[in-house]
Order: C-alpha cells, then sequence, then structure tokens
C-alpha cells in the first residue's frame, strides 16, 4: 500500500484570529465534543496546544452553566 503524506490541520482559533475561546459560545464549543459529549484530543481536531487547554476550561465552564450537558443520555 502506498504511504500516505497527511497534512497538518490549522487550528481553528489560530486562522480565526480568536484570542480567548468563550464558555457562552456555544457553536464553537460544540465542534470540540463528540457525540457522547466528551471533549475531542488536540490529535483529531487540529487546535494547538495553548487553545486545547483554553477550550477544555470552557466546555468545564459551560457544564457547569448547564449549557452544555455532562452525557448524552
Amino acid at each position: 500500500m502506498v504511504n500516505q503524506i497527511k497534512k497538518e490541520k490549522a487550528c481553528y482559533f489560530c486562522v480565526n484570529n480568536i484570542a480567548d475561546v468563550d464558555y457562552k459560545d456555544i457553536r464553537v464549543i460544540r465542534r470540540f465534543t463528540n457525540v457522547y459529549k466528551k471533549i475531542l484530543p488536540r490529535k483529531r481536531t487540529g487546535v494547538c496546544s495553548k487553545h486545547q487547554r483554553k477550550l477544555a476550561i470552557a466546555i468545564k465552564r459551560a457544564r457547569i452553566m448547564a449549557l452544555l450537558p455532562f452525557t448524552n443520555k
């Protein structure tokens, strides 16, 4: 089988010049959770490490404020 070269994913927040990840912006945050409402890893989403840390905090805050569910059930 031929080896395929995978291109690196660009960070969504760096590309769109978003400095801070806001926990109230549910449309953006929802992109980075899977069907079971777990936080997706950096490797899967392509977000840089700085924004991944801010994203995880924003998701956790949104869950506590009942903007996002903890689980899908």
